[in-house]
């Protein structure tokens, strides 16, 4: 996509992590500490993603996420995906994209962690052979690192870069193989 498209989605985005950030008091960063053999509901931390432009184009993503703390380092969870798409200058131009993700994280310092993920997302794909849209499967492994901004005692946003090992340019929902993610832990 075009930079001007994509205007829109980084000023809701923008004004989304503006709000975020405002509302910084009243959560913390999970911490587990070993010694105090945390129950399993305290080492449980709840995320994920939020975006929204309306207009000629209009685009909803909602990307919940839940995970644990294994030990006081690593961390794995489960998460899903639901994105709307529509595009009013073509007839027909809207699709659903839904799916699921897996993903593991190692704090290699205490607001630095190395990420990996595996995701499979369900959306329609241009089959060249038949000339038709069809619903199809498409798996990714990413793999990065990513940065956590703290704010208050609970909380904080989740700055993530990604590379997809298994990025295909006909079948892949993303435009090149980085993808680069905001997010927020609770």
């Amino acid at each position: 996509m075009s930079l001007s498209k994509n205007k829109g989605f980084l000023n809701i985005a923008f004004v989304g992590m503006f709000f975020l950030f405002g509302i910084s008091e009243g959560f913390s960063q999970r911490e587990y500490d070993p010694e105090m053999k945390p129950p399993i509901k305290d080492r449980l931390y709840y995320g994920g993603n939020f975006a929204a432009q309306f207009g000629t184009i209009t685009f909803i993503d909602v990307s919940p996420l839940v995970g644990i703390m294994l030990t006081e380092k690593f961390s794995g969870g489960v998460g899903m995906t639901y994105q709307y798409f529509q595009d009013k200058r073509f007839a027909g131009g809207n699709s659903n994209l839904y799916g699921g993700r897996t993903f593991l994280r190692y704090n290699v310092f205490p607001n630095i962690f190395a990420h990996t993920e595996y995701e499979a997302l369900n959306f329609d794909l241009y089959n060249r052979r038949t000339e038709v849209f069809e619903r199809q499967w498409v798996p990714s492994l990413f793999v990065g690192a990513g940065y956590f901004a703290p704010f208050g005692n609970r909380g904080g946003a989740n700055f993530t870069f990604l590379y997809n090992l298994l990025y295909d340019n006909q079948r892949s929902p993303y435009n090149e193989p980085y993808v680069i993610r905001v997010g927020f832990v609770l």
